[in-house]
């Protein structure tokens, strides 16, 4: 898979481009600002592109911009955030407009390698990755909870669906089987009352409900 990295940090660069190698993803670009992001994903059109919450020239919210245009003008490039610190606005912003290929981390993830690198991939692969302290973070800005049909075991499923896990990541992590997982997940969109649509779809919106982003 190719990427593309923005990041006006030359050591964090080269740290995240160490990682990807490492990963076995092929860096075709690395950037230092959101304008030069735009420019180098409509020429590369890569695969994923990891990019700074904050960069050049204001250091507020170019990243999170630059993330939506690519979005939207570039479909197929998943976009992987990197934050310094919580910004869950501009998790809520992206997930509210994309329910794929979208994932938002705080920097301090990349330390751990194997971890970043399974995020990546699920990103580039067209799924999520959500912090577990934006997720956390996100869940205290709801101002309504139409989740309370759900039993603590069930929450906690979804918030594993939230952070991206697939079924198997669920089961491995509450040391369950996948087919006790699979009726947490069936139960948990029945008590949702959400539409019948494709197995997928209701899966991003009950995670979207969860957040409080839909």
């Amino acid at each position: 898979m190719r990427a593309v990295i923005a990041e006006d940090s030359v050591l964090l660069r080269i740290g995240v481009v160490k990682v990807l190698e490492m990963a076995g993803f092929e860096v075709v670009a690395e950037v230092g600002d959101a304008e030069a992001l735009l420019a180098a994903v409509e020429e590369q059109r890569p695969d994923i592109a990891v990019v700074d919450v904050r960069m050049p020239p204001g250091y507020t919210d170019e990243g999170v911009r630059a993330a939506l245009v690519i979005r939207q003008q570039w479909p197929g490039t998943a976009v992987l955030l990197l934050s310094q610190y919580v910004e869950e606005r501009y998790a809520a912003d992206l997930l509210s407009a994309h329910t794929s290929g979208i994932g938002y981390l705080l920097k301090q993830r990349v330390a751990d390698v194997e971890e970043f690198a399974d995020a990546l991939r699920r990103v580039a692969e067209g799924g999520t990755a959500l912090d577990p302290q934006v997720v956390s973070q996100l869940l205290v800005r709801r101002h309504s909870d139409p989740l309370d049909r759900l039993t603590p075991r069930e929450r906690e499923v979804l918030e594993l669906m939230a952070g991206g896990r697939s079924n198997a990541g669920i089961a491995a992590q509450l040391v369950v089987s996948e087919s006790a997982v699979a009726k947490h997940i069936n139960s948990i969109l029945a008590k949702l009352d959400l539409p019948k649509a494709d197995a997928d779809h209701r899966r991003v919106l009950a995670v979207l409900r969860f957040l409080g982003v839909a």
